[in-house]
């Protein structure tokens, strides 16, 4: 009998037939087996050549299970290297995946810090530019409340200085050089606003009431105030303006310094002129930093022979200008005139019409004083 296969190896290879000298008796013998109780015949012949054949069968079939054994280990083996190449290049595989694997979790890493780094940085950021725009806010609000106070103190001194009645606290230059007291000489006649002439204005279309001393308006002259009135403004080519320009500002500051004279009214107009009163004697330890044009004795506008008690000084420039009485009184009522205007445009004179033009009509007539000679006499 041939040996079987284990289960799990790979099935045995079928024998080669080898040809057999008696194998009649053989097959009778395999097949019917009770054949030799039935031919004794035989018996003797199967004697005879019985274990020789079986010898020969227990070699061959010893040599076809060696051959079988023999491929079955060379199929094996080389299973057996196949199955080593794949898992060799199984292994180099999964450590190609765990390389990617590491240098995907090292750039995630990576991805995640910086990404944390600019949040932290657009964070910062964000709190450095709030914190300056809270800073830029309470200055904003502080510039605020200190304009709000200015102007509260500006409408406040406005209602206790005018060019009628000013409050020498706020015009330093009517102060005297020693600083005692106000100047006796050039105090001011208040305006008799409150009792005005009879007249009726076509222009303004109602009555004009007359005062004590017989003043008559001038219609022209009250139209133009009013169509300057409703929206007021500092240009020159408004009929108003241009009239007072030509009839009274110009004449009062042409001195005969023409140069220096239209420097002069320059600042005026800009509001950068300063007048200064000259002290009598100065501390021997006191440096003047400041140009001085001219001397105390002669005035740097007319160019007469002057004892010049103040000097003026025309914007940002430290040089200096010693100017007569006369010329500081000319200039002065030029720079009232300017002052109550800018009241008026800027909302800060609060009367009727009529004052108004009448108190404008006494600066006019202080020019008109003051460039034919005329001024106060200082103590």
């Amino acid at each position: 009998s041939q040996p079987h296969p284990d289960e799990g190896h790979p099935p045995p290879l079928e024998a080669v037939p080898v040809p057999r000298k008696s194998v009649g008796p053989c097959r009778s013998h395999r097949e019917s087996p009770g054949g030799l109780a039935e031919s004794p015949g035989g018996e003797e012949a199967q004697g005879e050549e019985g274990p020789a054949a079986a010898r020969l069968d227990v070699l061959r079939l010893r040599s076809s299970s060696m051959e079988i054994r023999e491929k079955g280990s060379e199929f094996l083996k080389d299973e057996l290297h196949k199955a080593q190449k794949e898992l060799k290049l199984k292994d180099e595989e999964c450590e190609r995946l765990s390389k990617v694997r590491e240098q995907l979790e090292r750039e995630l890493e990576e991805l995640t810090a910086s990404l944390f780094e600019e949040a932290h940085k657009m964070v910062r950021e964000a709190n450095m530019k709030q914190a300056a725009s809270e800073k830029q806010l309470k200055e904003a609000r502080g510039k605020i409340d200190m304009l709000q106070a200015e102007v509260t103190a500006l409408k406040t001194l406005v209602l206790t200085s005018t060019p009628a009645s000013p409050n020498r606290e706020l015009h330093p230059q009517l102060l005297s050089p020693s600083k005692a007291g106000p100047r006796k000489g050039h105090l001011r006649h208040k305006s008799t606003s409150s009792t005005l002439c009879p007249a009726v204005c076509p222009a303004a279309g109602h009555t004009l009431t007359p005062d004590k001393e017989g003043k008559e308006v001038d219609t022209t002259l009250f139209a133009e105030f009013q169509a300057w009135r409703e929206s007021p403004t500092l240009d020159k080519t408004c009929p108003f303006l241009e009239r007072v320009y030509r009839e009274d500002v110009g004449p009062c500051l042409d001195f005969t310094m023409q140069e220096l004279s239209a420097l002069v009214r320059a600042a005026v107009e800009d509001n950068t002129l300063t007048i200064e009163p000259v002290a009598t004697q100065a501390p021997p330890t006191v440096k003047v930093a400041a140009v001085e044009c001219g001397s105390t004795n002669t005035c740097a506008l007319s160019g007469l022979a002057r004892a010049c008690r103040h000097r003026i000084r025309l914007g940002d420039s430290e040089s200096h200008y010693y100017i007569s009485p006369s010329s500081r009184a000319r200039i002065t009522a030029v720079c009232n005139f300017f002052t109550y205007i800018r009241y008026i445009q800027q909302g800060l004179v609060r009367q009727e019409a009529e004052p108004m033009f009448w108190e404008i009509t006494r600066l006019r007539k202080e020019m008109s004083l003051a460039k034919l000679g005329f001024f106060p006499q200082e103590a």
